[in-house]
């Protein structure tokens, strides 16, 4: 039996190499190749191995005939052209906790370098200044750090906090109240968090919701001398108000290892008193440059002898013959899960996955990990449907599996059910033809409903006019609506809108929306 033959295509610790040899690869350590060169020889491989270098272009894919998949040793994946390998058939793998306790670590060492102002101490004394009176740094010890995501980062981050005696209090709406406690971190809102941190670091991915977390709004109702870092994702902070609170004092620090813009070589920060920059260096330690490595490889190694997936960004963990069956479920159940992670707010404790009819016959693990992959995706852009479950008992969320014999009134039935501070809320969906997902229900309301593509979801009371006035919105703003998904609990009650629209409806056009009259809620989707 031939080996499979894997290419390593940037610097990686050399263990990796040793580590496909045992498993029964063949490997090539072939590194600073331009992409001409790769593609001249990336065609006779099954495996490719990269860490940031290697740009997997659709040009790379298409000569990479024999590629079955792609390991990237670390998270981001922004070098590898996911969509185009997924058509090709190619599983996109990466390592996304191999990183987590360096990146926790360099926050850590941020945070006492503000603390102390060492850049700028270490700078005037080695110029021959010797500013013994010009600093006067503060104690972390006695102060509290307010965590904007308590993930796994975030976790490693509180526990060490604690060792120099801070109090912690954590802002992240999936955060449930028990996992809160196990962290020992005080579950708070975001206001709360930015009115009493003495320190407030990030750990949170680049998302829809956590874009500009820290706004020009946010940042002026910190605490004044409050120190800030960020090493989790460029972007999460508004940059330019970052450098005026710092001139005025109002930011007593601020240490930045992530930029909108990078490579950032030029900044209107860069030189700001009490501003430290380092350039990406949150996984930058020699123990997560060994750890992702050997992750990699193992990964890799046992896809391509036992078919394992491990990690994949763009396949669930299916046996070749389920694949077949359970293929339109997957969809259904990522897609009930985005829904519920975008209407949901707040920690949700609990999630339950009923299945009815002939979903019941069918291996129900593979879809649980699809709605949670949904349902986790608007909070990381690391989740799939491999890491999901881990994810999710991470955060102290509570799966449920229910498997419901009574007959309904679809031939098959998956209901998803969060509990949140509201209650209990559920959606619920069905396969027409046994091949499309449809909603069925949405909240209790009987609502039909393909989710693809750009989507607005609007809660009114049901009265006559308001389906002319939401058109005449929408067409006064140029948005043009797909289709139109109306239901109600009864006549003059409560009534749902959805609306799959050719754009993404804008904030300022989602404001007027909930001006309206009747209207509770409205909000945009995206599927």
């Amino acid at each position: 039996m031939t080996k499979p033959k894997v290419l390593i295509s940037d610097k990686m610790d050399p263990n990796a190499a040793r580590i496909f040899e045992e498993r029964g690869c063949e490997v090539d350590v072939i590194t600073g190749k331009t992409p001409e060169e790769l593609i001249a020889i990336i065609g006779q491989y099954d495996g490719l191995a990269i860490r940031s270098s290697t740009k997997v272009t659709k040009e790379i894919i298409d000569a990479a005939t024999n590629l079955k998949v792609i390991g990237r040793a670390g998270i981001g994946v922004d070098n590898v052209d996911i969509p185009y390998a997924s058509s090709k058939g190619i599983v996109v793998m990466n390592t996304p906790f191999g990183n987590s306790i360096t990146t926790a670590e360099h926050a850590i060492a941020l945070m006492f370098a503000l603390a102390r102002q060492l850049p700028e101490a270490n700078a005037q004394t080695q110029a021959g200044l010797w500013p013994k009176n010009g600093f006067m740094g503060v104690e972390v010890t006695g102060k509290t750090l307010g965590l904007i995501g308590a993930g796994n980062i975030g976790s490693i981050v509180a526990d060490r906090a604690h060792g120099l005696r801070m109090k912690v209090v954590a802002y992240d709406p999936f955060l449930s109240p028990e996992r809160a406690v196990e962290m020992g971190v005080e579950k708070v809102e975001l206001d709360d968090l930015l009115a009493r941190a003495d320190f407030i670091t990030l750990h949170t991915p680049l998302t829809d919701q956590t874009r500009n977390i820290l706004s020009r709004e946010n940042l002026a109702k910190t605490k004044k001398g409050v120190r800030i870092v960020n090493c989790a994702r460029g972007g999460l902070v508004d940059e330019e108000a970052l450098k005026e609170l710092l001139d005025s004092g109002h930011v007593a620090g601020a240490a930045l290892d992530v930029f909108v813009t990078e490579p950032a070589k030029e900044h209107a920060l860069f030189n700001t008193p009490n501003f430290v920059a380092t350039p990406h260096l949150g996984a930058s330690t020699n123990e997560a440059q060994v750890n992702v490595a050997l992750q990699v490889a193992e990964q890799l190694s046992d896809y391509l002898v036992n078919g394992g997936v491990t990690n994949a960004l763009n396949v669930p963990s299916l046996s070749a013959e389920e694949a077949p069956k359970l293929k339109p479920y997957m969809a259904l159940a990522e897609k009930l899960g985005t829904l519920v992670g975008q209407l949901t707010t707040g920690s949700v404790p609990r999630i339950s996955i009923h299945t009815e009819g002939h979903a019941n016959e069918l291996n129900i693990k593979p879809m649980v990990a699809a709605v949670l992959a949904g349902f986790l995706r608007q909070q990381s852009d690391t989740v799939n449907m491999v890491n999901a479950p881990f994810l999710a008992k991470e955060r102290g969320i509570e799966v449920r599996e229910v498997r419901t014999e009574k007959e309904g009134d679809y031939h098959t039935l998956l209901r998803v059910s969060v509990k949140t501070d509201a209650g209990e809320r559920s959606v619920a969906g069905t396969l027409f033809s046994n091949a499309e997902p449809r909603l069925v229900e949405l909240f209790g309301i009987k609502v039909e409903a393909e989710l693809a593509g750009h989507m607005m979801y609007i809660v009114n009371e049901d009265a006559p006019g308001f389906i002319g006035r939401i058109g005449t919105l929408l067409g006064e703003n140029g948005i043009n609506i797909g289709t139109f998904n109306l239901g109600r609990r009864e006549a003059g009650g409560e009534a749902v809108l959805l609306l799959s629209v050719d754009s993404q409806v804008p904030a300022d056009v989602l404001e007027k929306a909930r001006s309206l009259p009747g209207v509770k809620r409205a909000m945009a989707l995206a599927f």
